[in-house]
């Protein structure tokens, strides 16, 4: 595997997880693997468990690592291609890209959406610059479309916490005071299309997730009836991809809360953090025993270090 930017990218899902479950009971297995190479983590956009938790899984495989701030460490680059560079900005992607290439053995990328335009941010422009001019495997960090670092430690998740072989898996639309991207929301969905749970995305009108993420999965538009008898309820805010980048609705009646947990099968509640309390989920559910939200958190780790490792095999 020489680039991880989805779910396709990997081979062999199940021999992904057994590898995660592997190196969970011993981050320091395959710690050779990394020794003498060295990975730069390269933030468009602020991060605290992408940054920690990449970096980390980088050292447990005995890599070297550095980190890269755009907005703080290095000069403002551009990234448009075909642009007349007589701004602010002195240097382009397509010069910076190679030449971080030269100084590690593997780049990792996180650039978000920026609800300028719809077409420029699912082409996932910066991403794929470096994929195509940095000359060494690149991950994504998090990109405009999808996050599948955090994908797959949400199935990792799953794995460990379910109660039976095919459990249902809800997706809850849930208000947020910011415009989000689909990135987590597209990723979760395209990840669990690959498994065998049930799976259902609730959202008000308007919150249609891009076709080509949802394929045949169901939206049910009523989120109670969807909770019913639910295993795992993963709440989340995006903001709408028809009307892109646009808040439709601030409606609070979609605040997951206990009420609403009691109509599923004890369900375990999930988010990718950071979650704002009582507006996307409320006290009584974050504090309680059903959230797994940082033990969730805590496997972003370890399927980082499985994505690394399959990575360092294959170079």
């Amino acid at each position: 595997m020489l680039k991880f930017t989805s779910v396709k990218d990997i081979s062999d899902l199940k021999k992904a997880v057994e590898t995660a479950l592997e190196i969970k009971r011993n981050r320091f297995a395959f710690s050779h693997l990394g020794k003498n190479r060295t990975m730069v983590l390269i933030f468009f956009n602020p991060s605290l468990r992408t940054r920690l938790s990449t970096q980390k899984a980088a050292m447990n495989l005995g890599m070297n690592t550095m980190v890269l701030d755009v907005n703080k460490d290095g000069w403002q680059l551009e990234t448009g291609m075909g642009v007349k560079m007589d701004g602010d900005k002195p240097e382009h992607l397509r010069e910076a890209i190679p030449v971080i290439g030269k100084y590690c053995d593997v780049i990792g990328v996180r650039a978000f959406a920026r609800f300028e335009n719809r077409e420029n941010d699912y082409s996932e422009e910066i991403i794929n610059q470096f994929i195509d001019y940095a000359g060494v495997p690149v991950v994504s960090m998090e990109g405009a479309t999808r996050h599948p670092l955090q994908s797959f430690a949400d199935l990792l998740t799953i794995e460990e916490f379910k109660k039976r072989p095919r459990p249902k898996v809800v997706l809850s639309w849930a208000p947020h005071p910011k415009a989000l991207p689909q990135a987590v929301p597209n990723s979760f969905v395209e990840w669990m299309r690959h498994t065998e749970y049930e799976l259902i995305v609730t959202h008000p009108e308007g919150y249609e997730l891009a076709p080509e993420f949802m394929g045949d999965i169901k939206v049910e538009y009523d989120q109670k009836k969807a909770f019913k008898d639910a295993d795992f309820i993963y709440g989340k805010n995006w903001s709408s991809y028809s009307s892109y980048g646009k808040i439709l609705s601030t409606d609070y009646s979609w605040t997951i809360d206990k009420e609403k947990m009691a109509l599923t099968n004890n369900a375990f509640f999930m988010h990718c953090l950071p979650v704002r309390r009582n507006v996307v989920v409320t006290d009584g559910v974050l504090d309680s025993p059903a959230s797994i939200v940082v033990e969730q958190a805590a496997n972003r780790e370890i399927t980082a270090q499985a994505v690394l490792k399959m990575i360092l095999e294959s170079m």
